[in-house]
């Protein structure tokens, strides 16, 4: 036989398993009621590779039709890396010093924290994907040079002798013009003015001039596409693909393949990516900072700034300074937290100065929030 007492408190417990069960399932309810977002730099909006999505687009689509979260931004960012016209990412990139085009990526997968990146991978169009096969099948985080085109060959992709196009051999050829002017001569006699040889860094300035002319754009010349995305069930991914620098020494590694540098993912929290100066990203590991900083419950946006400011008060040297002081360099950072806000901030609004985003309200352009006014080149 029970007791009153007995009964009373057995069904008091059996009612507050049942109302725990309860907030429960509305706690695990609200937790897959995010609504998906999808975030990148300039370059996600720009390109379409011949076809009718942009990066964000794709990647949007992708996740909402159910796709995995990772599987979809890499599609996405597959577009630029695979067209001629991007520059700075992928097929017909700008190459290093010797005219070779070397690429790096990264990918983090939330939930399953793991993650994946190549460096300095010569001969295949897309490394995004050749990162995500080092994250799917390999113990390790990061395979570089000869190592990581051997391992694209052996996971089956395409290598390639050349990802150069005849726009990148001409614009590698004008940047060996411009440092080497007694050796490497203009076919049609234009007598644009050669670097000067007393310059810190000829071939630095040479790029620069480049860009100042209008032959490239300042995107293509750091390069780079980050993309971050959040799905309707709480899941966190990001990518980072670029060729780096363009005419850098051969080997540079930017900071696009380091985890914590040009890109960090924690499903519990957020994610950042970055494009510009990767030196200056990777001494300050920014994208960790920036995802601990949104730990810590800063918005997505004051996290970022927080990252510009370390930069910036780190960046001494006179090399790195402009005339006022302030770094020479921009550098732009992609934020997306665990409820779907998210930010784009750079160090100055110069060159690119847009980021994109795609929601349920579809794909647009939003502006970069800068740290500081004017330009890298204020004298």
């Amino acid at each position: 036989m029970i007791t009153r007492r007995d009964f009373l408190k057995t069904t008091s417990t059996s009612m507050a398993a049942a109302g725990s069960a309860k907030l429960d399932s509305a706690a695990l309810w609200i937790q897959r009621s995010v609504k998906p977002v999808v975030i990148s730099d300039y370059s996600g909006w720009e390109f379409r590779n011949g076809g009718t999505e942009n990066a964000v687009e794709r990647a949007f689509r992708l996740i909402t039709e159910g796709k995995d979260v990772l599987d979809a931004l890499i599609a996405g960012v597959n577009i630029p890396e695979l067209d001629p016209l991007e520059t700075g990412i992928g097929y017909g990139a700008l190459p290093n010093a010797d005219g070779v085009i070397e690429l790096d990526a990264s990918c983090m997968h939330g939930p399953k924290k793991r993650a994946g990146a190549v460096a300095c991978l010569q001969g295949v169009r897309t490394p995004s994907l050749v990162a995500k096969a080092v994250m799917d099948y390999t113990d390790h985080h990061l395979i570089v040079g000869d190592g990581a085109q051997q391992f694209a060959r052996a996971m089956g992709f395409n290598v390639e002798n050349d990802l150069n196009t005849e726009n990148s051999r001409k614009l590698w050829r004008e940047w060996k013009r411009r440092i080497d002017p007694e050796h490497w001569l203009d076919p049609n006699g234009d007598a644009r003015k050669p670097i000067p040889k007393h310059q810190k860094d000829p071939g630095l300035e040479a790029g620069l001039s480049m860009v100042r002319d209008g032959l490239i754009r300042e995107g293509s010349f750091w390069g780079t596409i980050n993309c971050d995305g959040i799905g309707p069930n709480g899941d966190i991914c990001g990518v980072t693909t670029t060729s780096g620098l363009a005419w850098k020494i051969p080997g540079r590694t930017g900071d696009s393949p380091i985890l914590g540098a040009g890109l960090y993912v924690d499903n519990e929290v957020g994610a950042a990516g970055s494009t510009g100066r990767g030196e200056a990203n990777i001494y300050n590991l920014s994208s960790f900072l920036i995802v601990e900083s949104m730990r810590r419950g800063l918005s997505p946006k004051d996290a970022g700034m927080e990252a510009l400011k370390r930069i910036k008060d780190n960046t001494i040297e006179k090399r790195l300074l402009n005339g006022k002081g302030t770094p020479n360099f921009n550098i732009r950072f992609f934020v997306l937290n665990k409820k779907g806000d998210y930010a784009g901030v750079s160090m100055y609004r110069a060159g690119e100065t847009k980021f994109a985003v795609c929601t349920e309200n579809g794909a647009r352009t939003l502006e970069l929030e800068p740290l500081l006014t004017g330009s890298p080149e204020d004298a």
